[in-house]
């Protein structure tokens, strides 16, 4: 078949590159925009080549993946700090359209985010004003959701009233009218869903949370979805940044007639039920979204299962879920007495002695690994057990993109007489590269240089353009050291580290291109 074309939603690794590199670990071809027309960070992508690109490309196609985020504002920043008017946003959408008309047999998968509203000060990814009025911004969205569901409390009124006053009413303007017309985005691509421009649709709740601006606005959206009956063909759940892997993964099962069935096993009782931060529901209801939208289906028994999905889950959630870079001693209590990492251990070993394909979304923590766990399966030699695993920031992003990888990799672990060594080189090494990234730099390496170097250095956490090439060095001697001591039952000698670098010139986000030996 003709490649799948796909619309990345940055240039980020995360979104530009993990999508392709599952996709390298199947037999189908996926293919994204030169990095050239692409954006990089607040600066937006060139949207009039990007639509021109997407023409060309689509012209004889069979299927379109595409963020709506890029197509209309330039990418997922840019959707922050925009100052398009609907109409100039909804030209820009009106491209999908012309796909379809120029291409009546392809297949369009899109997604659009709902907007983000962080809970702290910082302009590093939103306007200017963010950095001193981020806080209020965001809690006073929170205090009128919740007013509007189930009224605030007399010292919620306090609050409320004391960010009006405080709060000036230019930034309030501002960020506000930008949600209305990102929301207004959100609810025409429902409409060209319903009129069969889109073929499938995923809106995203950007860092939420139960209460606040995303709460109220997946309601909205809600509603005008289930007033189209578009139920089977809208789906709304937290996550961003995985998507694009999300989707190749519906894609991948509908063009195999693939519906893989996916055994969950916690390794804290109270795993699906917790709430993770940055997100507005359980954990268990969170797995469920993403398993359905990448073609998955939940399997009651593992004997059943095409794959079983371990899941590291936080025994507490919400402000009291553990950060990778805490220590142990800093984590809640309930992380001391409501998980048993060392029978869940015993499980990955016992799945994998009976034959079983394993995959681990390591969820415990945010932004990075459980080192307690991984530093267990490294010393017990279960590392080579594992066929998929990721661990990188909200629970969303790991999710997505360990249901993603494991889907692809069980349907070729199921294929008999499929034997392709490129395929399986570029499935362990997507593997490998989420160990070294997840856990060697999220929960490790970025602790480190930021505590130990950046001062020295003459850098901050936010901004290293002037000693780059000195921190990637920094880190490629890091994640080296990382492999030989942590990977030693994963061959490390095959493993190839090149071209690391730090994309948006910050140590938030790593990239790197790892790559095994043929034997």
């Amino acid at each position: 078949m003709p490649p799948i074309v796909y619309l990345p939603l940055d240039e980020r690794p995360c979104n530009a590159k993990f999508p392709l590199q599952i996709a390298a670990a199947s037999d189908l071809e996926l293919i994204a925009p030169p990095r050239a027309i692409l954006g990089e960070k607040k600066l937006p992508a060139d949207t009039a080549a990007i639509a021109d690109w997407l023409l060309e490309k689509t012209a004889h196609a069979d299927v379109l993946i595409v963020s709506l985020d890029t197509l209309v504002y330039g990418g997922i920043v840019p959707s922050r700090l925009h100052r398009l008017s609907v109409e100039e946003c909804r030209k820009r959408l009106q491209t999908i359209i012309e796909f379809k008309k120029r291409n009546p047999k392809l297949r369009i998968y899109a997604f659009n985010l709902i907007m983000r509203a962080p809970s702290y000060c910082s302009n590093d990814e939103e306007p200017d004003y963010y950095a001193e009025y981020g806080f209020q911004l965001a809690r006073y969205g929170w205090l009128q959701d919740k007013q509007a569901r189930e009224g605030l409390t007399e010292g919620e009124m306090l609050e409320w009233e004391q960010i009006l006053s405080t709060l000036p009413q230019p930034v309030l303007q501002d960020f506000i009218g930008r949600r209305r017309i990102n929301t207004t985005v959100n609810k025409m691509a429902v409409d060209l869903t319903k009129e069969g421009a889109i073929d499938f649709l995923i809106i995203p709740l950007d860092d939420n949370a139960k209460y606040g601006y995303s709460s109220s606005e997946q309601r909205q959206l809600l509603l005008q979805v289930e007033e189209h009956r578009l139920l089977d063909r809208v789906h709304l759940y937290p996550g961003a940044d995985e998507i694009g892997s999300t989707l190749f993964a519906r894609v991948f099962c509908e063009i195999k007639n693939y519906q893989p069935e996916i055994n969950i096993r916690y390794s804290s009782t109270a795993g699906p039920l917790v709430i993770p931060k940055y997100e507005d529901r359980s954990l268990g209801e969170s797995l469920k979204c993403q398993i359905t939208a990448a073609g998955g289906f939940i399997s009651d028994h593992a004997a059943e299962a095409d794959f079983v999905l371990m899941v590291n889950s936080p025994p507490v959630g919400q402000y009291d879920m553990a950060e990778a870079p805490q220590s142990f001693g800093e984590r809640h209590a309930a992380y001391f007495s409501e998980v048993n990492i060392r029978e869940f251990a015993q499980a990955i070993r016992r799945y994998a002695n009976k034959g079983a394909m394993v995959a681990l979304a390591d969820v415990a923590t945010c932004n990075g690994s459980d080192e307690l766990l991984m530093k267990l399966l490294s010393a017990a030699g279960l590392l080579p057990c594992l066929s998929a695993y990721a661990a990188w920031n909200t629970s969303g992003n790991t999710l997505g993109t360990v249901i993603a990888h494991a889907i692809v990799e069980s349907y070729y672990r199921n294929t008999e007489g499929y034997r392709n060594p490129e395929r399986a080189r570029n499935s362990e090494s997507f593997y490998l590269s989420r160990l070294l990234e997840d856990w060697g730099y999220q929960a490790i390496i970025r602790t480190e240089i930021a505590q130990n170097h950046l001062e020295v250095l003459g850098g901050n956490y936010f901004d290293i353009a002037a000693i780059h090439d000195q921190v990637s060095d920094l880190i490629r001697s890091k994640m080296a050291a990382f492999i030989e001591q942590y990977l030693q039952d994963l061959r490390p000698t095959r493993i190839r580290l090149e071209h690391v670098e730090l994309p948006w010139k910050r140590l938030f986000e790593v990239g790197f291109d790892l790559s095994i030996e043929a034997d």
